[in-house]
């Protein structure tokens, strides 16, 4: 019954956001007679679903140019790298989790972990484990808002890292250079590298099609990579390559899911 309580709930969710282009945790609380918490995280599972984009507050309809198919798809890959990157997590482990819409997808995986301490610079992230039940020790890099980025760079936030030491990073990337390591558009890239430093391992998600971008600013060298957790569309050739590195590279089960 709850089951099918909580699908009523996130179709009425839906229906309203197509009618009104907009709709507000508080107001859906109202109209639905549910908690503001258990509303956002019915948000928070429809924008991992492809089906909405969260906003400060509320919610909003995916943009024009993003089919529903190609976001369906789009997001099933990303989930199941993230999936697979939460098993690397033990309980009570000292994490780090860098913006971006990869890692953002570890979020809902980390429900069964106990007594997490994670670190972002990412505000969506930490509303978003802040709401999660299992609810993790949550710690902010501060510094200078980026809005390339949608994150917190700069000095401050790197001060604010090297104060702590962690068990793992995960980093995403906009692109993956076969010679060089991962790549990005953002010329601001001393934050990723001082997670890198601050981290016994660092992780990178990334799906395989971004070994075809050709972006020029490397973020980080392959040597300052432990594991590449990707998709199982990555070619055998590109795989052993990044081995070759020193880079230990798990391939997430996507093509069964038409990912």
């Amino acid at each position: 019954m709850q089951k099918r309580n909580t699908q009523q709930r996130r179709r009425a969710i839906i229906d309203r956001l197509h009618e009104h282009r907009e709709v507000m945790v508080d107001e859906l609380a109202k109209l639905l007679t549910t908690s503001e918490v258990t509303i956002r995280k019915d948000l928070t599972e429809l924008e991992n679903n492809g089906l909405l984009l969260r906003k400060f507050g509320g919610a909003v309809p995916l943009p024009q140019g993003s089919s529903e198919l190609s976001s369906e798809k789009l997001s099933a890959r990303k989930i199941a790298i993230a999936k697979v990157a939460a098993t690397l997590i033990k309980d009570h482990n000292r994490i780090i989790i860098d913006s971006g819409s990869t890692t953002a997808a570890l979020i809902p995986e980390l429900a069964s972990k106990i007594g997490l301490v994670v670190m972002t610079n990412s505000l969506h992230v930490a509303n978003s484990l802040l709401e999660s039940e299992n609810e993790p020790k949550v710690l902010m890099t501060g510094g200078t808002w980026d809005p390339q980025s949608h994150a917190f760079q700069g000095k401050m936030a790197e001060q604010v890292l090297r104060a702590y030491n962690f068990d793992q990073a995960f980093i995403g990337a906009a692109g993956l250079d076969l010679q060089k390591g991962t790549t990005t558009f953002n010329e601001l890239t001393q934050l990723s590298q001082v997670m890198a430093e601050v981290s016994n391992d660092v992780i990178v998600l990334a799906e395989s099609e971004k070994l075809q971008r050709k972006i020029p600013n490397v973020e980080l060298p392959w040597l300052a990579i432990s594991i590449l957790v990707t998709d199982d569309l990555i070619a055998d050739s590109d795989k052993k390559h990044i081995e070759k590195q020193g880079v230990k590279v798990i391939c997430a089960q996507t093509k069964r899911i038409g990912a």
